[in-house]
């Protein structure tokens, strides 16, 4: 099945989303064990956000537009409802966190990038072997973006912020990270 074909329309992703939920509960559990529903209504749109975007029709553009918006704004509160910053740490603590997201939605924009790329020569029938190299190291060159980014930020948090919190707000970051990437692993194809 070509992988455009494999993509589900918007509507049909939530509902595939709701369904897959209740299997990733434990990832999704705030530091005092309770279940975080905004969190795990944040994750679906957020794995929606990345996997849509890229084979939208322009009207879904347009919603997938305000879905994205409202996804920052729920992370945002999730985030905030979870580090119990004080008013200093507060102050200190979104300026890095908005540069945290700028740099993120650079390596999203690149992610998104690849799978379009991917998607095009899947549909084709064969993936060329240059194209499955630029493919592979293109990935983990994004990849390693991704982790010298953290690494970054984590220097830069522990620098306003008590350890942690810092490790908080970054596994927080991990648990969204994971869950998109479970979504798209399980919906993008194996190379043939």
């Amino acid at each position: 099945m070509p992988l455009l074909d494999s993509l589900t329309p918007f509507s049909s992703k939530m509902k595939e989303i709701a369904i897959l939920s209740p299997s990733i509960p434990h990832l999704i559990q705030n530091h005092g064990g309770k279940l975080m529903k905004p969190f795990l209504m944040l994750v679906a749109a957020a794995v929606i956000m990345c996997v849509t975007p890229a084979f939208a029709e322009n009207a879904q553009i347009t919603n997938m537009q305000i879905l994205i918006d409202k996804v920052k704004a729920d992370k945002k509160l999730v985030i905030a409802s979870n580090m119990d910053l004080t008013d200093k740490e507060s102050k200190d603590f979104w300026p890095l966190y908005q540069g945290y997201q700028n740099e993120l939605e650079k390596l999203n924009t690149h992610l998104g990038g690849l799978i379009n790329e991917y998607a095009e020569a899947y549909n084709k029938g064969s993936v060329s072997d240059d194209v499955a190299k630029n493919l592979i190291n293109e990935s983990l060159k994004t990849e390693g973006a991704e982790v010298k980014m953290r690494r970054e930020y984590a220097e830069k948090l522990a620098k306003v912020l008590p350890a942690h919190k810092v490790a908080r707000y970054l596994q927080m970051e991990n648990k969204i990270r994971a869950a998109i990437k479970f979504d798209l692993a399980a919906n993008i194809p194996l190379m043939e």
